[in-house]
């Protein structure tokens, strides 16, 4: 398909709002860009365009549905809404892109998806993962976060700031907390997929972060068979790109010109790791 800068992508039953900054995924490597667990295309403000111009690679930034202005979400979410979303939505829609090569960047709950998506998926496509903020088990201080979130959203003006990203806040916010507070969510854990993940990690993370410990950053480097890299940024809570933004982007830059820099250009950009993966 011939991806226009901005529109609607129908992947499956869902129809999913979008950006595509730069050079298209035939001509570039392209950056697909996953948000967080309230985020959508517009909530990453600028910082797209920033990384597609430092990059010179293809940006596409998507809202998942239930965020943004893409189809509603079936609700209540089950538990593994983002293990559905790393084996059924996101494989399609990289093919329905065209995409060729490139990396998986996300934030908190796409920094998770990214994980799983490499880690349970042998596609020589992906050359890299940047993850920040990224969860791999539930900590207290996870589920303390979110139920605080939740109580700024029903009591103050946070529903009006939200209102302006999402078509229907309501739903986006309390499908999203919900299925966190409620239920067995403390015994969700991805550290299963960590091990066949083949590709260079790059986790940027805050060293304030409200939303998770190092201990992320620890079952990483403990569980990954591949080169793990961190930016450990002090003063920075959940969000590095927008709280530190110079940094975030400095870090980001640097490990995507070292990801390409190991890239094949004789076999066609298809990095030359051929790993044995478990579907």
């Amino acid at each position: 398909m011939e991806l226009e800068d901005s529109g609607f992508l129908t992947v499956g039953a869902q129809r999913l709002e979008y950006r595509m900054i730069g050079p298209r995924p035939d001509a570039a490597p392209t950056i697909v860009m996953l948000h967080e667990g309230l985020g959508s295309v517009g909530l990453w403000g600028d910082f797209p365009d920033k990384v597609q111009a430092a990059t010179g690679c293809g940006v596409f930034v998507y809202s998942r549905a239930g965020y943004g202005q893409s189809s509603p979400a079936e609700l209540p979410r089950a538990m593994t809404y983002m293990h559905d979303e790393a084996r059924v939505v996101l494989p399609a829609l990289l093919d329905a892109i065209g995409f060729r090569r490139g990396l998986l960047l996300g934030h908190s709950d796409g920094a998770s998806i990214a994980a799983i998506y490499a880690g349970s998926h042998q596609d020589h496509r992906i050359g890299g993962l940047v993850l920040m903020a990224p969860h791999f088990i539930v900590e207290d201080v996870t589920i303390n976060a979110i139920a605080a979130m939740r109580r700024a959203y029903d009591t103050s003006d946070l529903r009006t700031k939200l209102s302006r990203w999402h078509a229907d806040v309501d739903a986006t916010v309390h499908g999203w907390s919900d299925v966190w507070l409620t239920g067995d969510f403390r015994r969700w854990d991805l550290t299963e997929y960590l091990a066949y993940i083949r590709v260079p990690v790059l986790i940027v993370q805050g060293e304030d972060d409200q939303y998770g410990t190092v201990r992320q950053i620890e079952i990483a480097e403990a569980e990954c068979m591949c080169p793990v890299e961190v930016a450990l940024l002090p003063g920075v809570k959940h969000a590095p790109h927008r709280e530190a933004p110079a940094e975030t982007l400095a870090r980001v830059v640097a490990f995507v010109g070292r990801v390409f820099e190991s890239v094949d250009t004789k076999a066609g950009g298809i990095p030359t790791r051929h790993p044995e993966v478990r579907a």
